[in-house]
């Protein structure tokens, strides 16, 4: 299916020794993978955060994992957690607007980082991030584990054999239905000045995609917004007597098909409901209310250096989730859809996990009949993906990556710039040329793709 990691020597290989920045639901994924999964050559050595009750559940969780629980910092002490615990890495992964402070903070003091996506939220902080990179010769690993979902993995393997030959057009379209969807529209991802906007916070996976698909850098964005469903109107539509601050204090929880009970969720309870004593985080805001800034429907067109073109959408009030992505080559159509499980972040629920027969590959050559290609696959968060990154990560010695998956600040800031263009579109209503913004975009290591000087043969005439 693709190259797997070798299992290095343990007793060769001395620990690595990791701190955690940001101790909301996704720590825990990089928590176990150190001290469960990857114990052999990985340590947590401390964790930090702003809420203390989150860090207190970092450290019974490390109890639980049989591991040596990590001293605590809170937020402010986070020079003083890398001075004293001197950490090999630090992971980052706090709010998106925080991460560029952490990760320069911690490159400068000799750290290696890895970051959630995005890898920060406006560009003035993204060159800053580069400049830090080149001062300090570290590097910003990003996590972008949907390179590592198998079916994606395959897509990429597909475009690399030259099977639809050079790629000159992509049409993209990612549905997130109301219960993901909405999510976003409840949490602190729903103010810009936090996430840059769902075509930062949620985009970013999905432009690194196909900048990873296309092994190409991304040039200019024009770009299209709105929102329409999330709004005060559309309560007052549904039958409600309008927006309210919380789920928890609504009167109008039976009426409300998005009510969120986080008492019903043990992950929701722990991390935000029992904690909201320390820092008044209210993880439940209504849907609809008047404050949120971020739009539920967009719409990009991205130009790459190659000459391809991106059609791009994302909805997020869908009737179903997940995607369907086109590929129009010198040679066919490459086809490809994914239709995803419900999800809500924190709970118990896996992201990524597709319904059955929920993955399609289809190749149709020029003039010819199309046929179907069965896709791989994999068990676990994100369609299998969060394994198979982790182990990149973790594991000293990978074996050969024919794909490059490994996302470094290149990609990092492919991915983001195209979501910050395109902000700046929605504003001014104008294209964007991405070089505007941090100047020449630092190409990523990609994939050999087939060349544009490729020659291409006649397509066979109609019957």
């Amino acid at each position: 299916m693709s190259d797997l990691p070798h299992q290095p020597n343990a007793a060769a290989t001395p620990r690595r020794r990791y701190a955690i920045v940001g101790l909301g639901s996704r720590r825990e994924l990089y928590q176990d993978g150190i001290e469960k999964v990857h114990s052999r050559w990985a340590e947590l050595v401390a964790v930090c955060d702003s809420n203390p009750g989150r860090i207190e559940l970092a450290r019974a969780r490390s109890a639980r994992n049989g591991a040596r629980v990590p001293p605590g910092y809170a937020a402010a002490d986070f020079d003083r957690m890398l001075s004293e615990c001197r950490p090999d890495v630090v992971i980052v992964a706090t709010i998106d607007s925080a991460h560029h402070g952490y990760l320069i903070r911690a490159m400068q003091a000799g750290c290696d980082v890895i970051t959630e996506k995005p890898m920060t939220t406006e560009a003035a902080h993204c060159r800053q991030i580069l400049e830090t990179c080149r001062q300090t010769g570290r590097h910003c690993r990003v996590t972008f584990n949907y390179r590592y979902s198998p079916p994606r993995s395959q897509v990429k393997e597909l475009l690399m054999s030259g099977v639809i030959g050079e790629v000159l057009s992509v049409d993209f379209h990612w549905l997130l239905n109301t219960h993901h969807g909405a999510d976003y529209f409840r949490r602190w991802h729903a103010q810009k000045r936090n996430s840059g906007g769902l075509f930062v916070h949620k985009s970013t996976h999905h432009f690194d995609l196909v900048n990873w698909w296309l092994g190409a850098v991304p040039v200019a964005v024009a770009a299209t917004g709105k929102r329409e469903f999330y709004t005060p109107a559309m309560a007052r539509r549904m039958g409600l007597s309008g927006p309210h601050e919380r789920c928890a204090t609504c009167p109008e929880t039976a009426a409300c098909g998005f009510h969120l009970d986080l008492r019903s969720s043990p992950g929701l309870k722990a991390l935000y409901l029992d904690q909201e004593q320390h820092d008044g985080y209210w993880r439940d805001r209504c849907v609809f209310r008047p404050d949120i800034d971020i739009e539920d429907t967009l719409n990009a067109l991205v130009t790459y250096d190659t000459g391809a073109t991106l059609s791009y959408s994302l909805n997020a009030f869908n009737a179903w989730e997940g995607y369907t992505v086109a590929f129009n080559g010198t040679k066919g159509r490459l086809e490809h859809s994914v239709v995803e499980s419900v999800y809500v972040n924190g709970t118990e629920t896996v992201q990524g996990g597709v319904s059955a027969d929920g993955v399609r590959l289809r190749i149709i050559p020029l003039r010819s009949t199309g046929y179907e290609i069965a896709p791989w696959s994999a068990e676990g968060d994100h369609g299998g993906g969060d394994r198979l990154m982790l182990e990149d990560i973790f594991l000293p010695e990978a074996g050969p990556d024919r794909f490059l998956r490994k996302a470094d600040e290149r990609a990092g800031a492919c991915s983001i710039l195209v979501g910050i263009a395109a902000n700046q579109s929605l504003v001014t209503g104008a294209r964007v040329q991405l070089a505007d913004l941090i100047g020449e975009l630092p190409p990523p290591d990609f994939a050999p793709m087939p060349s544009r000087a490729a020659p291409v043969p006649m397509p066979p005439r109609p019957a």
